[in-house]
């Protein structure tokens, strides 16, 4: 499940439990909807409560980030997984943005603020 709010310029997204394709299609929607109107947005990802993601998300994740690759300014992902925080870093080539992994959802707020 995932919940999703967004204000100027940025979309805040939570995950909790298993991410699913259903889940970033919603993700996407919400994104494009952004972009088309307001330009390039910043994104902050909370990934500390999810369990763990389908394949066919990933590999969406893959298309989604080469589809827009400057559509984003800058990616805040919080979470305490390693294979997130990897997973985060290969994203980074598909896009130009500023990526950061964050284990502190102030600190990740504070950086997207500044």
């Amino acid at each position: 499940m995932i919940v999703i709010d967004h204000q100027a310029n940025r979309v805040n997204v939570s995950v909790f439990g298993e991410f699913t394709l259903a889940d970033y299609k919603e993700f996407e929607e919400v994104v494009n909807f952004k972009v088309r109107f307001e330009g390039p947005v910043d994104l902050y990802f909370d990934l500390t409560q999810m369990a763990g993601l389908t394949l066919d998300v990933a590999w969406e994740e893959v298309k989604f980030s080469r589809a827009h690759a400057n559509d984003f300014k800058r990616i805040a992902v919080v979470t305490d997984s390693q294979w997130v925080t990897w997973s985060a870093w290969i994203s980074q080539t598909f896009v130009n943005a500023d990526v950061e992994v964050f284990d502190n959802a102030d600190e990740a707020k504070g950086w997207l603020e500044q």
